[in-house]
């Protein structure tokens, strides 16, 4: 689990095959300070798993799953990637509960200065709208942001300088690809809104909206 708090940038420096998968070696300009052997490392928010770890390198396993549905297949070697260690139970959690499990690849449509700021436009991918919603937290290549404004087709976001030097996104530019992970609360909920099967196997819901405003949740 990680919070979407970046902590620094990586480099890919080596890019092989293995099997239908990829194995990535990457240099962090910042310090593993002390490593363990297999831990979870976010690398541009999708959750890996590090070995070989030495210093300020380590090496991935990417699975053919990961390859599908992220950006990591289009990388190269010298590619950039924003970085992620695990987080701790005893870490301040600055941004949102992210898995590191991205749903979709979206693309920017738009780059647009508003003083220090930085404004961006996303494309929804496909059936991911109902997920994302005004003020709502949305992960972009592992970054934790606010959503700014959203509809059915497009969503932006405003950075701040801080998060324009630390991460990747102050050299994205239109037309570029970049991974998205929605709030997974939005999805524990719909999921338990759905409707379950008794031991009679005939349809109810559990949790409705009735329900919801009975114990104060909805009005």
């Amino acid at each position: 689990m990680f919070t979407g708090i970046i902590l620094g940038k990586g480099t890919l420096i080596e890019k092989r095959s293995s099997g239908s998968g990829m194995v990535f070696s990457l240099e962090s300009d910042f310090d593993l300070t002390d490593p363990e052997e297999g831990e979870s490392i976010a690398v541009n928010g999708v959750c890996l798993t590090a070995k070989e770890i030495s210093a300020r390198k380590f090496t991935v396993d990417v699975s053919p799953e990961s390859l599908a549905r992220t950006n990591l297949g289009k990388l190269t070697v010298g590619s950039k990637v924003n970085l992620e260690r695990a987080l701790r139970l005893s870490d301040r959690l600055g941004g949102h509960m992210v898995s590191g499990h991205v749903d979709a690849v979206s693309t920017i449509l738009e780059r647009k200065p508003v003083g220090d700021f930085i404004r961006f436009a996303f494309a929804v991918p496909q059936g991911l709208a109902k997920y994302i919603i005004e003020k709502g937290s949305i992960a972009i290549d592992g970054t934790s942001l606010t959503v700014n404004s959203c509809d059915d087709s497009t969503f932006s976001i405003v950075v701040i300088p801080h998060t324009l030097e630390v991460t990747l996104l102050g050299s994205l530019r239109e037309g570029e690809s970049v991974n998205i992970e929605v709030d997974l609360i939005g999805k524990y909920v719909e999921k338990m809104l759905q409707a379950e099967k008794d031991d009679n196997g005939s349809s109810q819901r559990r949790i409705n909206p009735e329900f919801l405003a009975k114990h104060g949740f909805m009005k």
